[in-house]
């Protein structure tokens, strides 16, 4: 029987086991939760999401939309996960993060061809393996990756959104709508200038917490502290998280001066995220500073917002399109250390470091998925991007430009999605490809 080594139980590392062993092959998934936890970890569940429980867009003209309707035709775990555990959120799919990781610890737990081992592991086994221990990689096997050939291993930092008692908000100022009329699925917190004002400057004066090696300069722009936000410019939140437009304050039927958005963590509606509002500040300081929000006067925060370290590989020369070592053959990475950013980005690393794994092992040829698609398109900018190599979400930007000019950006956005798909569909169709279906 065909064997091969997991490390991580996260979104990647599910993902890539589920991959091999729905194709036969026989993994060991190594997880160090519950003997030892990582500053954002907390639960001892598979996939666990520490920052948003959102998986942004689900539209074919977005391109991380197109990339989860890929997943889907490529049989994904996480995709099969956050479908069936999906809270209301707009436009954007966002999960109950506790039901979403007991579905996926469930599959891991539950299958035939997968044995768990939980404790550290602190080197890199012999034969093929799949390394997914996520941007807080523990230091033992950072060591051990940091001496990989031709490697120069980068940190920045990630912070997390404090999440507060949906019971516990002020609904006589908080109104529920979408942007432009799209659902009902957000809550609002209006402000007029002078509230809006009053926030920045506390923003502005807010203890910091101190996170080892941080200056402010090192964050991925995707999960930017709201503090450092508000510190390159007063109107800088204004047209970012707290932007107003497409909403009508129902109260003085007018746009307001700015607002923050909160999004539902479960279907019950009991809890909150702060949506952009990850940051540094004390936990005191949050509560101070983010009870100024109209309708959060006396909120209950049931988690602070944290930031933490976040390591990632120089994927460009020491990685291919299909996440695999170039010096060492057999040997692959998967998840947010590639340099893939987001959820939904690090599960496709997974998917595809799965599926080509488990295709080298029982000796099919491999695939190359192309920039035709956003799950190829995004291997590839891994694997051959230039010049200085940081985290990248999935974007239109990556993949293939379409053949002929379509100046509206929507309708061209959604060729190249159906472009897409239907070449997803042919890879489906080949008979050299056909471990494509998912199972069932």
């Amino acid at each position: 029987m065909s064997k091969a080594t997991v490390i991580g139980a996260g979104l990647a590392g599910c993902e890539a086991a589920w991959q091999l062993a729905k194709r036969g092959v026989k993994v060991t998934l190594h997880e160090m939760k519950p003997d030892k936890y990582t500053p954002a970890h907390h639960s001892a569940g598979f996939a666990e999401l520490v920052c948003s429980n959102s998986l942004r867009s689900d539209q074919l003209t977005n391109a991380v939309g197109l990339l989860k309707e890929e997943m889907r035709q490529l049989g994904s775990l996480v995709m099969q996960a956050a479908d069936a555990t999906r809270v209301p959120a707009g436009g954007a799919l966002a999960v109950d993060r506790e039901a979403f990781s007991a579905q996926i610890t469930r599959a891991m737990e539950e299958h035939e061809n997968i044995e768990i081992v939980r404790g550290e592991v602190e080197d890199i086994p012999e034969g093929p393996v799949i390394i997914a221990t996520g941007p807080l990689t523990s230091d033992a096997l950072a060591e051990r990756i940091a001496q990989l050939p031709g490697l120069e291993t980068l940190n920045f930092f990630d912070a997390a959104a404090p999440i507060v008692s949906g019971e516990s908000l002020d609904m006589d100022k908080v109104f529920r709508a979408g942007r432009y009329g799209r659902g009902d699925d957000y809550l609002n917190c209006p402000m007029s200038r002078e509230e809006y004002l009053a926030f920045y400057e506390a923003l502005l004066e807010a203890e910091k917490a101190e996170v080892h090696g941080f200056d402010g300069s090192q964050v991925f722009e995707g999960c930017m502290p709201i503090e450092v936000m508000a510190a390159r410019g007063e109107m800088v939140m204004a047209f970012g998280p707290m932007k107003p437009v497409g909403l009508t304050d129902p109260r003085t039927g007018r746009e307001p001066y700015a607002a923050v958005q909160l999004r539902a963590e479960n279907r019950e509606g009991t809890m909150y995220n702060l949506v952009g509002f990850q940051t540094r500040l004390k936990w005191g300081e949050q509560k101070r500073v983010f009870s100024m929000i109209p309708g959060l006067e006396n909120a209950e925060f049931l988690r602070y917002g944290v930031m933490h370290r976040n390591t990632f590989l120089h994927s460009p020369g020491f990685l291919d399109e299909h996440y695999q070592m170039i010096a060492r053959p057999g040997t692959y990475f998967a998840g947010q250390m590639t340099g893939v950013e987001g959820y939904v980005e690090s599960a496709s690393s997974g998917l595809v470091a799965g599926i080509s794994l488990a295709r080298q092992i029982l000796d099919m040829p491999p695939v190359d998925f192309t920039r035709l698609t956003a799950i190829g398109a995004l291997a590839h900018h891994v694997a051959h991007a230039a010049g200085d190599f940081q985290p990248m979400n999935a974007n239109f930007g990556l993949i293939e430009p379409y053949e002929k000019r379509i100046r509206n950006k929507q309708e061209r956005y959604g060729a190249i999605s159906a472009r897409a798909l239907n070449f997803i569909e042919a890879l489906r169709a080949n008979p050299l490809a056909c471990d494509f279906y998912p199972e069932g």
